[in-house]
This record gives structure tokens, sequence and C-alpha cells, in this order.
């Protein structure tokens, strides 16, 4: 199955396992979706992640353990949203200067820059901008 947005893709199967309250997704592996994952289980967003074998030969699936927090009746996702910010048909780019805070600084918004894929905050200390890929909070 080919996607034409494979971030986007990730985004929302991982909203839909929220929603649906899931303890974990599964997905397609590749690099930049694992370079997000980590960053997501960096800033507290995910419990683990890690990277298994498919059905098919070759084939690896990223699985991802979604936070919760509370007990069994109260229990709510870590994430309360996912946004994709930049797409195929819609790059959106930020200058070091310009890169957008997310509900104040509680959210993060992810980026791909020359330095690799970071975090807004990790890329206002490198003072690098880039390719906003998504806002999460």
């Amino acid at each position: 199955m080919s996607f034409t947005d494979p971030i986007a893709d990730m985004l929302t199967r991982i909203r839909n396992a929220v929603l649906a309250g899931h303890a974990q997704v599964g997905m397609p592996n590749s690099k930049i979706k694992l370079e997000i994952a980590k960053i997501l289980k960096d800033e507290g967003f995910l419990e683990s992640f890690e990277v298994v074998e498919g059905e098919r030969e070759g084939q690896k699936v990223l699985r991802l353990k979604i936070k919760y927090v509370g007990d069994r009746r109260q229990r709510k996702a870590v994430i309360s949203g996912l946004e994709r910010v930049s797409s195929p048909g819609r790059r959106i780019y930020t200058k070091k200067t310009e890169i957008p805070w997310v509900l104040s600084g509680i959210g993060v918004a992810i980026l791909s820059t020359p330095k690799g894929v970071m975090t807004g905050s990790r890329a206002r200390q490198l003072g690098v901008g880039g390719e906003i890929l998504c806002k999460v909070w």
C-alpha cells in the first residue's frame, strides 16, 4: 500500500487509537516516523516504541505504546491533540526566530531541520529553522 503522506497517516493512526482507547498502535516503519516516535517518547507523550517484524518477510512495523494517566475508569491519554502542519502539497517552513509555540509551551512542534528531526525548543537552542512537520499537545 502506497501513501502520499506517511506522517499524516502516522498521526491519524495515533489519533484514532487514542480516541478508541487502545493501548498500542502499529504502522509501517520509516526513518522519519522512528525519529518522531523518539521525540514523542522523550517529551512524555508515549510510554514506549519498538520496531518489530511484520507479517510479510522484510517488512518492519513500528509499534507505539500510548501513555495514559488515571485509573481504569477515569484514564485519559496524555496526547490530547495532533495536527499536521506541512504537507506534500504545501510545505510550511519557518525561520529560527519564528518557530511557533504550541499552547504556550505545553505542547511541542516537531521540525525537520538540516541538523535532523527535533522539537521546536531544541531548534531554538541550536539556532536553526526548518519545515514544521506537526504539532502535538
